[in-house]
């Protein structure tokens, strides 16, 4: 089109205004309405060669046009310079904005509903973290996929509307939404209020009927050479009171198909403002869906990282160990909630990753059930899931027996046996509701078998957080969940633990400086080498990462070979 049109620049753009009168059932009189003759109206062809042809012609027909409406597309503008197409297109806009205002009845989507009025914002959210898991797990059906939700004011309003199933059921128009969206979205239809049990149960019915409704639309529609069937399972799903969940292979994917649905909501209300909402045909959808240039554009995206659409929970994450595993599970392509204490470490750590698209950060004390479920629940909004749960959220104290505290005890015990408990009871209840299998590895120690002097508190705890890992094992195999453990040597550079007293206890019990402790440790080791935060992050990707899917209650040792640490 940009080469075939007779000027020296030309825009195209989807805009929702422009296609709001593109995609009315009326759209050639509403766009003469609107713009007389500068504006020309161009009935749909798909894009490609031809339709650049008829835009050229109509440019050549119309010499007092400065662009057209494209018939269920969007817009094109021109002009002799680069200021002077921006103007035009900018006009176009414009001028359809004004006009949808002006002529455009008040509530096009119909009264307020019954029961799909917006629940209150805390209510509304703790339902949506509530569904996540089961909405991911049905949407990932054919293929893993990372979620986004979205309760903004467009969506609630749509979906209290009365008018939201029909037009839901017509489907997105514009090329640029459906090829993110798919053609139509899945509609939960109970009350926003109704039971938890009776939302999934009918979620799964609708998920059911929406998979076979699509296969049909591609046998309907497929020849011989079509590309075969990329999945059935929906891009959106639209829950009224609640919002909308919408899903891809990674959460900038997933991000950006909501924020496409948002586009063809104000295309509907546009539409509907002051005509009908009238898409393309189905037919024609298809062959945009399943056409053999974006066949080309999927074959040759590059492979997948090992750990991509999966999300990871990570318990001290806002330094030392847990940061580095954090770095090292994004990237292999998972997304991380930076979890930790330190509510601005966390922040900092997430931001070294990327930002939402890839990290989030929670600040989390794990001795609260509390604060950990809320930290579960930022998983699932954030990214639609659970899949990887990392419990690395630890302090030490190093204390003969005699000097050991029943507070001593009661704090280490709260933090890593109570805390890596309730962390992984919480994941294993999202990870079983998606039906997606999962991985939970505990950041353990030699210590869990190694006995050493000045240590009660701090070794019995991790023998406890080491047995999990079996208790825990054994129970969620047949959830294909699997749980693993790492058990470090000590990690001096980096660790927080050790800057924070630790180090300088445990340098006192073996007698040298504080600064010989990482060189002492090496030195006692078969393999003679310091373990780094970066050498558990390995092993956990090990465990995850794929190439060990039959693991599971297996306990690996990152201390460079402590022969008292062998684990028998």
């Amino acid at each position: 089109m940009h080469g075939l049109v007779d000027a020296a620049h030309v825009d195209h753009l989807h805009p929702d205004a422009g296609i709001a009168l593109a995609c009315a059932a009326d759209g050639e009189k509403l766009t003469a309405d609107c713009f007389g003759d500068t504006v020309v109206w161009v009935p749909w062809r798909r894009p490609g060669f031809q339709l650049g042809l008829d835009i050229a012609a109509v440019k050549e027909a119309h010499p007092g046009a400065i662009g057209c409406v494209l018939g269920g597309h969007g817009i094109t503008a021109w002009g002799d310079t680069s200021e002077e197409c921006e103007r035009n297109s900018l006009h176009i806009v414009r001028t359809a904005e004004a006009f949808l205002a002006e002529r455009g009845r008040p509530e096009p989507f119909g009264p307020v509903v019954d029961g799909f009025a917006p629940l209150p914002e805390a209510e509304r959210r703790e339902r949506a973290a509530a569904l996540a898991p089961y909405v991911r797990g049905l949407a990932s059906r054919d293929h893993p996929q990372v979620g986004h939700f979205t309760d903004s004011g467009t969506v609630l309003d749509f979906l209290a509307r009365a008018g939201h199933p029909r037009l839901a059921a017509l489907g997105t128009s514009c090329p640029d939404h459906f090829l993110r969206t798919k053609v139509r979205p899945l509609v939960l239809d109970v009350p926003a209020d109704a039971p938890l049990d009776r939302a999934v149960a009918r979620l799964r019915e609708l998920h059911t009927a929406y998979r076979a409704e699509y296969a049909a639309y591609y046998a309907r529609h497929a020849a011989e050479d079509s590309p075969a069937m990329r999945g059935a399972d929906p891009a959106i799903v639209l829950v009224p009171g609640v919002g909308m969940f919408s899903f891809g292979r990674d959460k900038q994917t997933a991000r950006v198909a909501g924020e496409f649905y948002v586009n063809a909501i104000n295309v509907m209300r546009g539409a509907e403002a002051v005509s009908s909402y009238a898409p393309i045909e189905e037919s024609e959808k298809f062959r945009i869906e399943y056409w053999d240039l974006e066949e080309a554009k999927l074959r040759r995206m590059p492979k997948p990282r090992p750990l991509a659409t999966r999300v990871a929970l990570v318990t001290g994450a806002g330094s030392g160990i847990g940061r580095a595993i954090a770095h090292r599970l994004v990237a292999e392509g998972a997304c991380v909630v930076v979890a930790d204490l330190n509510a601005s470490s966390a922040a900092a750590v997430a931001e070294e990753l990327g930002g939402p698209d890839k990290a989030v950060a929670v600040a989390v004390d794990v001795t609260s059930e509390e604060e950990i479920g809320a930290a579960v629940r930022a998983a699932l909004l954030a990214f639609g899931g659970l899949d990887l749960v990392v419990n690395n959220a630890g302090i030490s104290l190093s204390k003969p027996l005699l000097e050991t505290t029943a507070r001593d005890w009661d704090v280490q015990h709260a933090i890593m046996a109570r805390g890596s408990f309730l962390v992984s009871r919480e994941a294993a209840r999202v990870m079983t509701a998606q039906g997606l299998g999962g991985d939970i590895v505990y950041v353990v120690s030699k210590n869990a078998v190694f006995a050493g002097p000045n240590n009660i508190a701090y070794s019995a705890t991790k023998a406890d957080q080491a047995h999990q890992v079996r208790l825990l094992a054994a129970e969620l195999g047949e959830h294909g969940i699997r749980v693993n453990g790492v058990n470090p040597d000590g990690v001096v550079r980096g660790s927080g633990i050790f800057s924070g007293g630790w180090g300088a206890q445990r340098a006192a019990t073996y007698g040298i400086a504080e600064e010989d402790l990482g060189a002492f440790y090496a030195g006692r080791t078969l393999l003679k080498r310091e373990v780094l935060p970066e050498h558990v992050a390995d092993a956990v990707f090990a465990l995850t990462g794929g190439d060990l899917s039959h693991t599971t209650g297996l306990h690996v040792p990152v201390d460079a070979g402590v022969a008292a640490a062998f684990l028998r």
